[in-house]
């Protein structure tokens, strides 16, 4: 019996001893296929960098060659990472400061194609007509099919007052357009705040998340302590930096997962959370977006949602919720790859899926009935009659301190012309009533 013991004992250590073998071999054997993998997938590369050199029917240099494999490399991960050469690295940084000459438009590739996310208020591109989705078929005649992002951007950049042709595809135009701009200094103001007439309202708008939209927008919260809502209004809001996205979600809410980022390695991971002393307010809110409503804005807006803090109202987000970082290379390039992706309280991501609003608005006027026609046309005749009667009154300072400031106020003709902003009128009025 011992014997027996003895041999069955014998025999499991010897299978565990082979085993252990067996699997250090395996695992020294997958090590070497993976470096042997790795030498002859960059011996491939090498070869054809030098048959390219050598037989290429242009002069290249090698330094051409290895950027344009760089590039191409980056583009083919993904829309957003990119190789910066030396001149793109210090239009970027150009870009951070704040000012630069250009047209005001956030583009991306969507479906291949160079796509406007959207315009900057009050550049040249928002004052010509631009609109988020429109397609960048070409720049000054060159096709943009096959461009990268950034060279499309440096095309677009210039001296101020110089002129530019854009070629627009846009969906329900039967075909291309010419749109001719004047390239001009960008220079943004990314929060402004005015109060809705007769509704006691706060509008608040956010055009870009830089480094001052917390700030500011506390600013004006506690500048109107007698409003009773407020609207954020994040459409054609290309993003910015995700510190002012978390800030600006944690004015309105106290506690819990603003948004969190998962990459690939765990260091990468990361949860923001409210902090319940930067809360500043319990007003009724309502959130404006559209489909120039991109990264940033996504975040703010949709984690609004997931808390059920804000109704949002609109149409569908743009899609933007991965994270890129700057890598240098040397000091005077760098790659820009995508590290991680956001993902909303819920779990959520926006990530090519974007934001659905609870309430969707499409873009447009309010409907007027027939019986308020005139009345209408007859009060603005009034208030034109007024302004009239102001010129040629000898106490002129007396009438002008009558004359709404449309620098701080929404007036009712403002709201008729964009019912998104008058669903969101309508919301306030119904959530002030629980």
């Amino acid at each position: 019996m011992n014997k027996k013991k003895m041999f069955l004992f014998s025999s499991v250590a010897s299978a565990m001893i082979f085993g252990a073998v067996f699997s250090t071999n395996l695992n020294a054997k997958a090590t070497e296929d993976g470096s042997n993998s790795k030498l002859q997938s960059l011996s491939k590369l090498t070869k054809t960098i030098s048959t390219i050199e050598k037989y290429y029917v242009d002069d290249l240099q090698f330094k051409e060659i290895v950027d344009k494999a760089i590039e191409g490399l980056l583009n083919n991960l993904d829309a957003h990472s990119g190789f910066l050469n030396e001149k793109a690295f210090k239009d970027m940084q150009v870009q951070t400061n704040g000012e630069f000459g250009g047209l005001g438009i956030t583009v991306g590739m969507k479906d291949g194609a160079l796509t406007v996310i959207s315009p900057i208020e009050n550049t040249p591109a928002d004052k010509a007509g631009i609109k988020s989705g429109d397609i960048i078929l070409r720049i000054d005649g060159n096709a943009t099919l096959g461009t990268t992002i950034d060279e499309a951007v440096n095309k677009m950049r210039g001296k101020p007052k110089t002129p530019i042709t854009i070629t627009i595809v846009r969906k329900g135009e039967q075909k291309p357009f010419d749109v001719k701009l004047v390239r001009d200094i960008i220079s943004v103001e990314s929060v402004y705040a005015k109060m809705i007439e007769k509704d006691n309202i706060l509008y608040l708008r956010v055009t870009n998340f830089d480094k001052h939209v917390t700030e500011k927008a506390e600013e004006f919260i506690k500048k109107y302590p007698k409003a009773e809502g407020i609207i954020l209004d994040l459409r054609n809001n290309p993003g910015g930096l995700l510190n002012q996205a978390v800030g600006l979600t944690n004015l309105f809410i106290d506690s819990g997962v603003i948004v969190s980022q998962k990459g690939r390695n765990e260091s990468e991971n990361s949860e923001f959370k409210a902090a319940r002393a930067n809360k500043i307010t319990n007003l009724p809110l309502a959130v404006l977006v559209n489909g120039g409503s991109a990264s940033a804005s996504e975040i703010v807006s949709g984690s609004l949602q997931d808390h059920k803090r804000a109704v949002v109202i609109g149409e569908k987000t743009f899609g933007k919720g991965s994270v890129q970082i700057i890598l240098p290379v040397d000091d005077k390039e760098a790659i820009r790859l995508t590290i991680a992706r956001y993902y909303l309280p819920s779990g959520r991501t926006i990530q090519a899926t974007g934001v659905e609003p609870d309430i969707v608005v499409f873009p447009g006027k309010v409907p007027q009935h027939d019986e308020n026609a005139f009345s209408i046309k007859e009060s603005e005749l009034k208030k034109h009659l007024t302004n009239e009667l102001s010129k040629i009154d000898t106490n002129s300072d007396k009438n002008a301190t009558k004359i709404t400031d449309n620098k701080t106020i929404i007036t009712e003709a403002n709201v008729n012309d964009d019912i998104q902003l008058k669903s969101a009128i309508d919301a306030i009025k119904i959530l002030q009533l629980k």
